[in-house]
């Protein structure tokens, strides 16, 4: 008996340790933009050049920019490929049957569809050459760790997950999906798309928000906007009370809301999607092969989230960082702020990158020092930061 009870043991341990065990094949560094966005380098070979990719999991495939395209020299054919976004539905070209090198990873047969992402260049004030998406995660188990900077990729198999963290079982169906609660424990769930590459906390789709009443009718609201793939949308910008993921609560998060006529947020199915703002409180496991993602608290969990409005908002274009919008009646507005000024300094930090003038602005009650540039002439303007309730 004793010997037979040993053998099954064998037999078992076999098992979880055999072959199929998932692998370390890369570790590599990443770099993170504004809302927390991921931005990871990699080579499209033969090519020798590093290219920078957004990392999406908002993405159900993978893509290049077109004038990386382009530079490249290679030849993109349309196939009839559509994809949809926030603003828009867009028939696009594909190159295929190409590889992609992620450090000592090397991934082939990617099909990747040709977009211009020089508004993300822009939103981001660092080149972006392509998002990778479902098309190259879901053959990989990918540990995000947003205290290190550090992102570890796995062959898939069973895996050990950190300790003290949360397992999800989301809906993968080339985007994840998690059932969340809005209001407290007792609250009806409702399902969001998990999107890091998104550089907000949640996103909702003014058609849920009617559907559900989520939000009392006497809310406040501040007016923003955002790029899709049809160019720019209107944003609204509030507070939510209460929102819970597994275990973990939030109160009092700044949320966005917005017209969503091509249905990117898959209403009613679900209800809308939580952004890398949140997301980045957490250190995060991606196991697209077996259907889970494990969710662990980093030392950003308790950081506060970021309640300033300007109504403004910044961009790079042409090398030069400027005002790409600003919202009727904001404090931007109020304080003569137009469209095309070209932002020289903000407060003490003077030729900065977009991510230091974004920095300086993100300090609710209190008002910050603008330089700027307006046909040739330079001018200095004080801006109230507000805070959004």
């Amino acid at each position: 008996m004793y010997k037979r009870l040993l053998l099954l043991v064998n037999l078992v341990l076999m098992t979880i340790v055999g072959g199929s065990q998932s692998r370390l094949v890369s570790t590599i560094s990443f770099l993170q933009v504004t809302g927390g966005v991921i931005v990871i380098q990699a080579q499209l070979p033969p090519f020798s050049d590093t290219l920078q990719f957004i990392f999406d999991t908002g993405s159900s495939g993978i893509s290049l920019d077109s004038s990386t395209v382009k530079y490249l020299g290679l030849q993109a054919a349309y196939t009839g490929q559509l994809i949809r976004g926030v603003g828009g539905i867009r028939e696009v070209p594909m190159l295929q049957n190409k590889s992609l090198k992620i450090g000592q990873l090397h991934a082939d047969s990617l099909n990747f569809y040709v977009n211009d992402y020089t508004v993300l260049t822009s939103i981001y004030g660092i080149r972006i050459d392509g998002v990778i998406g479902y098309a190259l995660l879901s053959r990989f188990i990918v540990q995000v760790d947003y205290e290190k900077q550090q992102m570890n990729w796995y062959t898939p198999g069973p895996f050990v997950y950190p300790r003290n963290g949360h397992l999800l079982q989301p809906q993968i169906n080339k985007l994840p999906a998690y059932r969340v609660h809005i209001k407290d424990m007792k609250a009806d769930s409702t399902t969001m798309m998990l999107d890091i590459g998104a550089g907000l906390n949640l996103l909702f789709s003014n058609r849920y928000l009617a559907k559900s009443g989520v939000l009392d009718s006497t809310r406040n609201y501040w007016t923003t906007s955002g790029e899709g793939i049809g160019g720019q949308i209107d944003l609204r910008l509030t507070v939510l009370p209460k929102f819970r993921i597994g275990p973990y609560r939030f109160k009092k998060i700044p949320i966005t809301l917005f017209e969503d006529p091509y249905n990117a947020t898959n209403f009613p199915i679900w209800s809308g999607l939580i952004g890398n703002d949140l997301l980045r409180r957490f250190n995060i496991v991606l196991n697209y092969p077996n259907k889970e993602i494990h969710i662990r608290p980093n030392r950003y969990y308790y950081e506060p989230f970021d309640y300033s409005y300007t109504g403004m908002e910044l961009y790079l274009i042409n090398n030069h960082i400027e005002v790409g919008f600003v919202a009727p009646s904001s404090p931007a507005a109020l304080a003569g702020i137009e469209v095309g000024d070209q932002i020289l300094a903000i407060n003490k930090v003077i030729a900065g990158s977009l991510d230091d003038y974004k920095a300086e602005l993100n300090h609710a009650k209190r008002k910050i020092t603008l330089l700027y540039k307006r046909a040739n002439k330079i001018e200095t303007v004080e801006v109230r930061v507000i805070r959004i309730k």
